[in-house]
């Protein structure tokens, strides 16, 4: 866990559809089809409102976010962010958008509480240890400039990204404590 002004970051393993959380952010294709990864698990618990949903907002542009009810989840919201395919160029700023995207909607939407999902890690093939040290540094210097959001939690799915993630958290508080 680290603090940042009066929000926390913290790390958890597992489901990202169980947490109890105002938002979670689901990583999402520019065509907002809920497929699979953590899209499929959303739309299995979540149900088929969520898409409906995004069918009606058509399109969000890589880099961008969107916001949608829950379904049956139970969270409030699920924020739709579109992180990059690896090779399609600019990644990182691109990943840095779409997490930047996510925390002001929820922002708009009074959430005090947001999930993130480790964004283009799974079938778009991005770095697990570059996405941890975008989305995390993201996150530090979003709330070092004050913020509404109270906790922001990095929800891993696996043994090998929760770990990555601690390690860069780590790297960060060291840092922070040196500054």
């Amino acid at each position: 866990m680290l603090r940042v002004g009066s929000s926390v970051i913290e790390l958890v393993k597992g489901d990202i559809t169980e947490l109890e959380v105002d938002a979670i952010v689901n990583a999402a294709n520019s065509s907002l089809k809920m497929g699979g990864g953590v899209a499929g698990a959303i739309l299995r618990k979540g149900g088929w409102s969520i898409q409906e949903e995004c069918d009606r907002i058509g399109y969000c542009p890589v880099g961008g976010a969107v916001i949608t009810g829950a379904g049956r989840l139970k969270t409030r919201y699920v924020i739709h962010a579109v992180g990059p395919r690896m090779g399609e160029g600019d990644e990182d700023n691109k990943l840095r958008s779409a997490t930047l995207s996510s925390l002001k909607l929820a922002e708009q939407h009074n959430v005090k509480s947001i999930a993130f999902p480790a964004i283009s890690t799974g079938i778009f093939g991005f770095p697990k240890d570059r996405c941890a040290k975008i989305m995390l540094r993201t996150v530090v210097e979003y709330l070092q400039k004050g913020s509404r959001i109270e906790r922001v939690i990095f929800c891993l799915y696996d043994d090998e990204t929760y770990k990555i993630f601690e390690e860069e958290l780590e790297k960060i508080k060291r840092e922070l404590r040196q500054a």
